[in-house]
């Protein structure tokens, strides 16, 4: 086994979901990362914890939505549910064996089936008392294709985001979150942006590896009806193996107006339309992880890459301060590499450079 999947494994149980003692921790993640699931095993059982497995295999997925009829798409999960809600802790692992597995599959299931399993997710994202749960990227074959990296190059990549001093990265970004802390005015001013909102700064997150790893955003909730403007994605967005371009979107009023894209547009307009607040944004992010670089078509990393910001249509995040219920929640990157962010009239970030 690679060191650094020991050490990335410990890092996982001992900080950020801090495994206790008799807790019960969800380990959720597939067959691509075979050895990562051995050895986060093991440290939960070190912690004096109970690991819980839910594996996935290779083809499932894809089976599922393929041939299953309208009575199985509509069937609640209700052990899975069960073993959820009475779990403490829930890592899942983000691994692929073919990023484009659902491309052919029908996306009107695909929505039913969210619209389904939201609660689950909500429970994991959003429950009072919130459940700790964090994402975790590892390396596999099939991300480091979409990256356009060997597997070393990948494995390389994948480890030096996530194994570094959270401390000191997040003092930095702490530092950061004070800008935000007024229910500050937002600008984002740029090459395909000119985009106005009001944002919920006070309960503005800095995510320093405890939610994600890697960590490395500040994330906070838009207030619903501010939204005014418009932006265009530099960055395709992946999402149930559909790959969307080139999108456009216009807000007035927090609502989408308009809506662009080059590639499955059709599919866009699906999601905008998937419940009554899918038009709106429930997530502003920043990119501010300095070991993330290079756009990878993994949103785990990319919504990380310092001078990015990001956008989620649908479901706030309670934490955040919420506004927007919803069964989507789809981020989507955008470069401010030729823009500014404006907080309270002042700018904050130039070309992607800090100016605090």
């Amino acid at each position: 086994m690679d060191i650094r999947t020991q050490k990335l494994a410990k890092l996982i149980i001992k900080y950020s979901v801090f495994v206790k003692h008799e807790e019960k921790v969800v380990i959720s993640g597939s067959t691509e990362a075979e050895e990562f699931i051995r050895a986060l095993y093991e440290e939960v059982i070190k912690a004096g914890g109970h690991p819980i497995l839910k594996l996935t295999l290779l083809g499932l997925n894809y089976c599922f939505y393929k041939h299953a009829k309208k009575h199985q798409v509509e069937k609640f999960p209700d052990d899975f549910d069960y073993t959820v809600k009475s779990s403490h802790k829930y890592i899942g692992i983000d691994t692929d064996t073919n990023t484009r597995e659902l491309t052919n599959c029908d996306s009107e299931k695909i929505a039913t089936r969210s619209k389904i399993t939201h609660s689950i997710r909500e429970h994991i994202t959003n429950s009072k008392p919130l459940m700790h749960r964090v994402t975790v990227g590892f390396p596999c074959q099939a991300l480091a294709q979409e990256a356009e990296m060997s597997l070393n190059e990948y494995e390389d990549f994948v480890f030096n985001a996530c194994l570094q001093d959270w401390g000191k990265l997040g003092k930095l970004m702490d530092n950061i979150l004070k800008r935000f802390k007024k229910n500050s005015d937002v600008w984002l001013i740029g090459e395909g942006v000119d985009l106005k909102m009001k944002v919920h700064g006070v309960k503005a997150v800095a995510d320093k590896g405890e939610e994600n790893m890697p960590g490395g955003e500040i994330f906070m909730a838009p207030v619903r009806d501010s939204l005014n403007g418009f932006i265009k994605f530099d960055y395709p967005s992946v999402r149930d193996g559909k790959e969307v371009t080139d999108i456009e979107l216009v807000f007035k009023d927090g609502k989408v107006i308009g809506a662009k894209a080059s590639k499955n547009l059709d599919y866009l307009k699906k999601m905008l339309a998937l419940d009554k607040n899918a038009s709106f944004v429930g997530e502003l992010g920043i990119g501010c992880n300095p070991q993330i670089k290079k756009y990878t078509n993994n949103l785990l990393f990319d919504e990380k890459i310092g001078g990015t910001i990001h956008l989620a249509l649908g479901a706030a995040y309670k934490e955040n301060g919420g506004g927007n219920d919803s069964a989507l929640h789809w981020d989507i990157v955008k470069s401010m590499k030729k823009g500014q962010i404006i907080v309270d009239g002042k700018v904050i970030q130039e070309k992607g450079v800090w100016k605090i």
